[in-house]
């Protein structure tokens, strides 16, 4: 039985055109799932550079630790992503298993194993079988092209309704650039750098420093702003690669991270992803309605994230939400919670533009049928203003509804 395509989900796919130095393919390995893709092969053009985030779960799977390894290179031939099996808390058979996987993979792209970076993502401690991959690796191989995008992202996804894509062009010089990302993840999602995989890949020739760097700044503010469950990951990975292809158009090459020509680009890399991490909090399992948190006057901008955090993870606010209740208090409570500075008779809690609370008491122009009229809405923004400083912060999270337990109690089943 097919799950019907969440709510919140982009009302059409965007035109994703091919990233020079990038050719693809999909196929159906039978891992877990039956009469589906669940293998993602990509080749990539000599010379292409690679960074990536890893989750800070202290259980990694073994492709996670496989992926940590070759990032100190920085270099990259091909990528092998599989849904259906983690390949996490699965021991010497599980990096066995890694091993494997990316003799298979460099044996059809022609390449060595250390040259080829891993993803897994599904269940948890189940062995993976990766003799599976052997000849329909080498086959997707002969097939490799460079579209369509909407196959690649639909092979990563497990719990997902949807694919999440996003691509933009930006100049570099004047000369323009390509930046295309794809994303997996429903739930498990409270990325620390679940389940939550992304992949972006651009043509310009950045040095693997330089994309790191960006890669760093630009995770804070998307895809570690973002939380379905408060639950992250043995599998997170976002890898971003660069194939230089656009080098033979004129588009120079730069090997600085603070190089003034990266400006734009720097911009639209962290779009890109910001779009990706809005898409994966739009597709939480069993979600209806988007939140966006907003806390300002905090003390600090790290204040600021926890109490965001706090009030995004709280089940009791994730509920009243789906039960279109802006119970404000339990807002106060998840303020209270974070064990960050906070003044009860300081703080005002809006929905919408609708200011429920303020100054420690309901707000005395408090009207219930014009914020439970707002609670209908898809998406809702949560505001808190502590009162006390200039820090600041949004997390995006969802709703939490009768769906997600069944989703998640019969994930196994």
């Amino acid at each position: 039985m097919s799950t019907p395509v969440s709510p919140l989900a982009p009302k059409s796919l965007p035109e994703v055109p091919a990233v020079p130095g990038v050719a693809f393919a999909t196929a159906e390995a039978g891992i877990r799932y039956k009469g589906r893709t669940d293998v993602l092969l990509m080749a990539f053009a000599p010379g292409t550079t690679a960074a990536g985030v890893t989750t800070r779960s202290r259980c990694p799977s073994a492709p996670v630790e496989w992926c940590r390894d070759l990032l100190k290179k920085g270099k990259a031939k091909g990528l092998v992503v599989n849904s259906g099996n983690a390949n996490a808390f699965t021991g010497k058979k599980g990096r066995a298993a890694t091993r494997l996987t990316a003799e298979i993979a460099a044996r059809a792209l022609g390449c060595k194993p250390n040259e080829v970076f891993l993803a897994s993502t599904g269940v948890i401690g189940e062995p993976l079988d990766a003799t599976r991959f052997e000849g329909v690796l080498e086959q997707t191989a002969s097939r490799l092209a460079n579209g369509p995008w909407e196959a690649a992202a639909r092979a990563i996804m497990t719990t997902d309704t949807f694919p999440k894509l996003s691509t933009a062009t930006v100049l570099i010089d004047d000369l323009p650039v390509t930046i295309t990302g794809i994303a997996k993840g429903a739930g498990m999602i409270a990325p620390d750098m679940a389940t939550m995989l992304s992949f972006i890949f651009t043509d310009a020739p950045l040095a693997s420093g330089v994309l790191q760097s960006m890669l760093d700044k630009a995770v804070k503010t998307t895809f570690n702003a973002i939380t379905i469950d408060g639950d992250t990951s043995t599998s997170d990975t976002l890898l971003l690669f660069a194939t230089g292809a656009a080098k033979a158009r004129g588009v120079p090459a730069i090997k600085d991270p603070t190089d003034p020509r990266l400006r734009a680009f720097r911009r639209t890399l962290r779009a890109v992803m910001a779009d990706l991490a809005e898409q994966v909090a739009r597709d939480g399992e069993g979600a209806r309605k988007l939140v966006r948190v907003h806390v300002n006057g905090a003390t600090s901008k790290k204040s600021a994230r926890r109490i965001a955090m706090s009030i995004a993870n709280s089940p009791l606010v994730k509920t009243a939400v789906a039960g279109e209740d802006a119970n404000w208090g339990r807002v106060v409570m998840a303020v209270g919670k974070a064990g960050e500075p906070a003044e009860r008779d300081l703080l005002s809690i809006s929905f919408g533009d609708i200011r429920v609370a303020h100054a420690g008491a309901r707000d005395p122009a408090y009207d219930e049928a014009t914020v439970s009229d707002y609670m209908k809405n898809d998406v809702i923004d949560l505001t808190v203003d502590l009162g006390l400083g200039r820090g600041a912060d949004t997390v995006l999270t969802c709703d939490l509804t009768k769906e997600y337990v069944a989703i998640n109690g019969d994930y196994r089943s």
